[in-house]
């Protein structure tokens, strides 16, 4: 069995052998191959969004997706949002000693297969080894470079009193199978880990987004706080046409677990004028990760910074942003 030893991150033989034996043979092109410590880049357009994250989930494989995947997914949705189409990702390893290297290579074809799926290439990288347990097998960095395509700009700045508040599909999925997977609970629970750039492609081409934001850690709560404060604005969601499936409420209810700060990695929410709603939604519902896409809620004057859940018998609460990490190392 071979594994991940400290010589893997000397930067010597077996630094080089792991480079050109599993990374290159993945992820190989034309910018990674030219060797150096950076990659130069064609950057089509002046103006470019750039954003970084770092993954830590565990377990590192689980329902709907694994570590390598999300990595690549999570960073270009944090470009998507800000209205860029994704062209290239930095690629960032801290292994542990004894990673088995045939984990990574599983690891490292999702990745593969996530940037052949969006189009996105690995353009640099870097590798790290840690001693036998200062680490939990391994660590992901990615770094992401994406061409604004849109003039709408959209930004948690832009979030006006009128305007509606959508999501396109069920809410918690990912934070649930986490859990489920975590704590060996049973039940059909699968991540929503999915790339959005295609879908907020077709959003910003055809209605005027104002808002755009994928809502992972801290769920819906802690996003739509954000905005709530960047754009001093209230925001009122109506709690039964918010999309959240039967067995994920069952299981927040028996863990006492909110639904709506439960982590996504498949969801976008979008904030944009009253009259252009109905038109987003035909557009999601029309897109295969937009199927369940629902109109959950409208921003308001007032209470400025604050958003809270109205229900059919006129009953209201406060949804706070979370104090903290229900789950750690979500994503």
């Amino acid at each position: 069995m071979d594994i991940i030893t400290l010589a893997h991150g000397a930067g010597g033989r077996l630094t080089q052998k792991l480079i050109d034996n599993l990374f290159k043979k993945y992820l190989n092109n034309e910018y990674l191959a030219q060797g150096d410590d950076g990659a130069v880049l064609t950057i089509p357009k002046d103006k470019i969004v750039f954003s970084t994250d770092s993954f830590v989930v565990s377990p590192h494989f689980f329902p709907g997706g694994d570590i390598g995947k999300l990595a690549v997914y999570g960073t270009i949705n944090d470009l998507a949002v800000m209205g860029a189409k994704p062209l290239y990702l930095s690629l960032g390893f801290i292994l542990e000693e004894g990673l088995e290297i045939q984990e990574l290579e599983l690891i490292v074809q999702s990745i593969a297969r996530a940037c052949q799926e969006t189009g996105v290439k690995i353009v640099t990288g870097d590798t790290k080894v840690v001693e036998r347990g200062k680490g939990d097998k391994i660590y992901i960095n990615t770094s992401g470079i994406g061409v604004i395509n849109s003039s709408l700009l959209p930004s948690g700045r832009k979030a006006s009193p009128g305007d509606k508040i959508l999501v396109n599909g069920f809410l918690g999925d990912h934070g649930a199978a986490i859990l489920a997977s975590r704590e060996n609970i049973q039940g059909e629970f699968v991540s929503d880990c999915a790339p959005l750039s295609e879908l907020i492609e077709l959003l910003l081409k055809n209605v005027p987004v104002h808002t755009l934001r994928d809502p992972s850690r801290g769920g819906i709560a802690a996003t739509l706080n954000e905005i709530a404060k960047q754009s001093n604005v209230g925001i009122e969601l109506w709690e039964e046409v918010i999309p959240v499936r039967r067995e994920i409420r069952t299981l927040c209810g028996y863990l006492g677990l909110d639904p709506l700060a439960l982590a996504n990695e498949g969801k976008v929410i979008v904030i944009l004028p009253e009259e252009a709603a109905n038109d987003a939604i035909k557009l999601m519902k029309n897109h295969p990760l937009g199927k369940n896409a629902a109109i959950i809620g409208e921003v308001r004057e007032v209470p400025e910074g604050t958003v809270y859940l109205k229900n059919n018998f006129g009953g209201e609460r406060v949804v706070n942003m979370p104090l903290g990490e229900n789950l750690p190392r979500i994503c």
